[in-house]
């Protein structure tokens, strides 16, 4: 017989009620994230005949069959890489077998300072900076992706800041 009580805590100090609930979020985020990198974000129209559209992974494999390596990389780097891994740690950390240790810790801590930057930014910045560069010579348009993506973002900023006001105040 399960004898929990909504203030019992995990290992991780979290109250088991919140941690089902985020592990929920984390799982919705997660699908959103998936989707939302391989839905097109936006369609680039050139002189009315050319048109292509591009999500972060087409957009990724772009810039890398087109030679651009250290570009590749960071976008590569900032937009599905540490996502993942954020993602990851966040199940980590929400699991059963999850244990506070200084280590995770101090990554939760630094994935907390750092994650913001990882997605949100780097993708705004990106799609402003073809939206200025190419509004001269072809049309913009965004589609339902950038917002699906934006919404994963979104969404695991909001757990994990979550997740270390609960650690921070559970006295963990």
């Amino acid at each position: 017989m399960n004898d929990i009580s909504p203030n019992d805590a995990d290992p991780v100090g979290i109250p088991v009620v919140q941690a089902k609930r985020m592990r929920w979020l984390l799982i919705l985020a997660t699908g959103l994230f998936l989707v939302g990198i391989c839905l097109p974000m936006i369609t680039v129209s050139k002189f009315i005949v050319v048109s292509n559209s591009f999500s972060v992974m087409s957009g990724v494999l772009e810039l890398l069959s087109n030679g651009h390596i250290l570009l590749f990389s960071v976008v590569a780097a900032f937009s599905i890489v540490l996502p993942i891994l954020k993602i990851g740690v966040l199940f980590k950390l929400l699991g059963a077998e999850s244990f506070q240790t200084p280590k995770i810790k101090r990554y939760l801590h630094l994935m907390h300072e750092y994650g913001r930057w990882a997605m949100l930014d780097v993708m705004v910045v990106a799609v402003l900076i073809v939206t200025v560069k190419l509004d001269a010579i072809a049309s913009i348009e965004v589609h339902g992706g950038l917002y699906v993506f934006g919404a994963s973002v979104l969404l695991i900023m909001l757990i994990t800041n979550k997740i270390v006001r609960l650690t921070s105040h559970e006295g963990v």
